[in-house]
């Protein structure tokens, strides 16, 4: 009985489980802060290769 409470008292793998979900949303929080940040040109981007994917298809169809 007390071999398997000094090896519960000794087992760290559960503090390493926590460090890597500390760590992951670490780095969750960095991405939306980043994404958020740039959200606005993201859409602007997004918009104009949309606008010029439009403008070809239809040029592309009213072409004989």
């Amino acid at each position: 009985m007390m071999n398997t409470i000094k090896s519960f008292l000794q087992d760290d793998s559960g503090a390493t489980a926590i460090e890597y979900g500390l760590i992951a949303a670490l780095v969750s929080v960095a991405a939306i802060a980043a994404l958020t940040s740039m959200g606005n040109s993201l859409r602007d981007v997004f918009g104009l290769v949309s606008n010029e994917l439009s403008d070809a298809a239809d040029t592309a169809t009213s072409t004989p």
